[in-house]
């Protein structure tokens, strides 16, 4: 592996099962001068696993901007520094982001090392839409804080992916259940790639229950996903797209008119034939 003198790498971890560190965050992290973590002791355990002797320097939520000039100055005189979080892809819900910005403001090359993210290894099982989705990070840990940031997001048709602690579990998903209705359809992802991983999926209504049954479902690190709301099929086709179906339909059938005015229009071809439908019954 050639590095390029004066790199900031940064470098996913596992996020518990150790089999997932890859070969080259193994070797990025062995050739760096200075590895920057989130807790010396917690990832010092990950690097002896490794055999990995490189010095760490703690870069964390209380000290990251009075240090993120000097590590910078290091680089910018030929050091290669890594940067790595407790577990999984930094700066998501973790430190990072004002090193990286400053880094780059400075001209720095910034090196992705990737691997494990919890976000996208709980979406890629939950068997919630994919196309379209927002990490939210933690919710307030107060519950009207949490509720109010619920609200902002109850219309949103992306798949939402939240993280949340053990002890909080129980009443967020209440606080989701009161926001986003019983029957929003939720997954719960805990302990992923470890002994006692856990993918279950149900109903908001459904889930706490079966939650609150088993201690140890309300143990461990939870990656919270919420299926999007229902689409609004007036607030997605525009005026313009409703007259040119209009249109069509006084000339064609609902399917052809949909057709045609998918072309036309770049919409979806099944969400047009369904507002025809609804143009159709209206005008009966």
């Amino acid at each position: 592996m050639s590095f390029k003198q004066g790199s900031l790498y940064i470098v996913a971890t596992p996020i518990g099962n150790m089999g997932d560190m890859t070969e080259r965050a193994q070797k990025t992290l062995k050739e760096v001068d200075v590895i920057a973590v989130e807790d010396t002791r917690r990832s010092g355990q990950l690097l002896r696993n490794f055999e990995i002797s490189t010095p760490m320097i703690a870069v964390h939520e209380h000290n990251e901007r009075k240090i993120c000039d000097a590590l910078l100055d290091r680089i910018e005189k030929g050091d290669n520094i890594a940067l790595i979080s407790d577990a999984g892809t930094p700066l998501l819900s973790d430190p990072g982001y004002v090193l990286v910005n400053q880094a780059r403001e400075r001209g720095i090359n910034v090196v992705p090392i990737p691997g494990v993210s919890a976000v996208i290894t709980a979406l890629s099982v939950a068997g919630l839409p994919t196309d379209r989705f927002v990490f939210e990070g933690f919710l307030p840990a107060k519950s009207s804080a949490r509720q109010q940031k619920l609200e902002k997001l109850k219309d949103d048709a992306r798949t939402i992916i939240f993280y949340e602690a053990p002890h909080r579990i129980v009443e967020m998903l209440k606080d989701c259940q009161l926001v986003f209705g019983g029957q929003r359809k939720a997954v719960l992802a805990r302990e992923l790639t470890k002994t006692f991983e856990t993918v279950h999926g149900d109903t908001l209504e459904a889930l706490i229950p079966w939650v609150e049954a088993d201690e140890n479902q309300r143990k461990g690190e939870f990656v919270v996903l919420i299926h999007g709301a229902a689409a609004n099929l007036d607030s997605e086709i525009d005026a313009e797209s409703v007259r040119i179906l209009l249109i069509l339909l006084k000339e064609l059938p609902v399917k052809q008119a949909a057709s045609l005015a998918a072309n036309i229009t770049g919409l979806k071809k099944n969400m047009l034939y369904q507002h025809a439908l609804e143009l159709k019954e209206k005008s009966r």
